[in-house]
């Protein structure tokens, strides 16, 4: 039996800062799992038993040995801002956040080193003081963590032109702490960083990363409305394979998903479907000539930063505002691969399942993906839904599913699995989040 208040004691006499209150610690212990009815069914009650602050990697290397000393489970958090319960601890023990760690150590053109906690815009921001930013950035980018995306994100703004940030050349480097009888500090370059993306942090405590940055353009945002779903989806498609039109985001939401989008209710049309841009303001005309071909009605175009940022309304924001509204809904995670599969799931569902693309590369080829919107009723229907998809040739990450394999694509990673043998022998990081530790 662990005497919480002997480890919370030896903690503090290390001068690391400890949260044991209960309501603190239910706080730093979830996520948004609330997103999904299955997952709120299975985590609302799971909790660590302290929180615990590092402001440095020698503070987690302090953690990381006490926990191996008692065989206390650890999970790691950043902003806490994931979807699936990635940072919520299934076994209690430790929560080891990592937000003050929020140095950026390098920043120069091309590339940025930075700690964990570092958050991502604000890390966009300093870079484009250079003109430069970050390739990728998630929908919650104004909180989210550079170490959370890491462990917990893969995509976002950015994505229709680099990938996702298992892309080789995103993620150049990453220090790692281990959980080994003898923590130890590892650098992780290249390939090698492949096995702690999307992780959950069960490998490694990630202490400092080294990203590759984007040429940074005057952006500009425009939402463009369409009489028909077909027609908002073939133009969306043609934009994102105009390879003159530079863009770092483009998104259809189809009616009625723009209802609930009150911020900019003003720029959204009743009954049409919108599709929402990023895209170089030096590319207007292009742009607008595009748009006139297809037949659209440009609702909204200015300057990024005046007025609501389009991000906060694509990803998984969409669900976000669509849940404020309807908290009985919930969302998938789906790669259409073609839109020919996007048209049969849109008739075969109607509103029942509410079609959201965002337009992402995977492997150099445009596709489109999405987070669509679903109006639940029980878990077997949500099963039902999820298997005609597959059928009609989508694939599904399932997001009401907390392992790294089921959440994924339900595939073993090897190098995930022979990672986390070699660094964390006795399982402690985040116990109960890779499957294969297990099976």
């Amino acid at each position: 039996m662990i005497n919480w208040q002997a480890i919370a004691a030896e903690l503090r006499h290390q001068g690391l800062t400890v949260l044991d209150n209960p309501q603190q610690c239910q706080k730093l212990s979830l996520d948004y799992f609330h997103f999904s009815p299955i997952l709120t069914a299975q985590l609302q009650d799971k909790r660590g038993d302290l929180a615990v602050f590092a402001r440095s990697e020698a503070n987690i290397l302090m953690i990381a040995s006490l926990c191996v000393k008692y065989k206390i489970p650890l999970t790691l958090r950043g902003a806490g801002t994931g979807n699936y319960g990635q940072c919520i601890p299934l076994e209690g023990g430790i929560i080891l956040d990592l937000s003050q760690m929020n140095q950026i150590l390098c920043l120069e053109p091309g590339r940025a080193v930075a700690e964990p906690g570092v958050k991502l815009a604000t890390l966009d921001k300093q870079a484009q003081a250079l003109g430069w930013e970050i390739r990728l950035a998630p929908s919650t980018y104004q909180t989210a963590t550079l170490g959370g995306f890491i462990g917990g994100g893969s995509v976002g703004m950015g994505s229709v032109n680099y990938g996702t940030i298992g892309d080789r050349g995103n993620l150049r480097s990453a220090r790692i702490v281990t959980l080994q009888d003898s923590p130890q500090v590892l650098t992780l370059e290249g390939d090698a960083t492949q096995s702690l993306l999307h992780a959950y942090g069960t490998n490694g405590v990630i202490s400092q990363v080294e990203i590759a940055l984007a040429p940074c353009y005057p952006w500009a945002e425009a939402i463009v409305c369409f009489e028909t779903f077909p027609m908002a989806i073939t133009f969306a498609d043609v934009l994102g394979n105009s390879s003159g039109i530079v863009k770092k985001q483009i998104a259809v939401h189809a009616h009625p998903i723009p209802q609930y989008f009150t911020a900019i209710a003003e720029s959204l049309l009743p009954a049409h479907q919108a599709v929402m841009v990023i895209l170089s303001d030096y590319d207007q005309r292009a742009f607008q000539d595009l748009v006139q071909v297809h037949q659209g009605t440009v609702t909204r175009y200015q300057p990024q930063g005046k007025g609501p940022n389009l991000l906060e309304f694509n990803w998984n924001h969409t669900t976000l505002l669509a849940r404020a509204v309807d908290p009985s809904l919930t969302y998938l995670q789906v790669f259409y691969w073609d839109l020919d599969t996007v048209q049969k799931l849109h008739q075969k569902f109607g509103e029942e399942v509410m079609i959201h693309l965002e337009f992402l590369r995977i492997n150099g080829r445009l596709i489109p993906a999405g987070l669509p919107l679903v109006r639940y009723t029980s878990p077997e229907r949500l099963a039902e839904i999820m298997d005609i998809h597959r059928e009609l040739g989508a694939s599904i990450a399932n997001p009401h599913a907390y392992t790294i394999e089921d959440g994924g694509n339900g595939q073993i990673n090897p190098n995930q699995l022979a990672l986390k043998k070699e660094v964390d022998p006795y399982g402690l990081l985040n116990p109960g989040k890779m499957k294969s530790w297990h099976s």
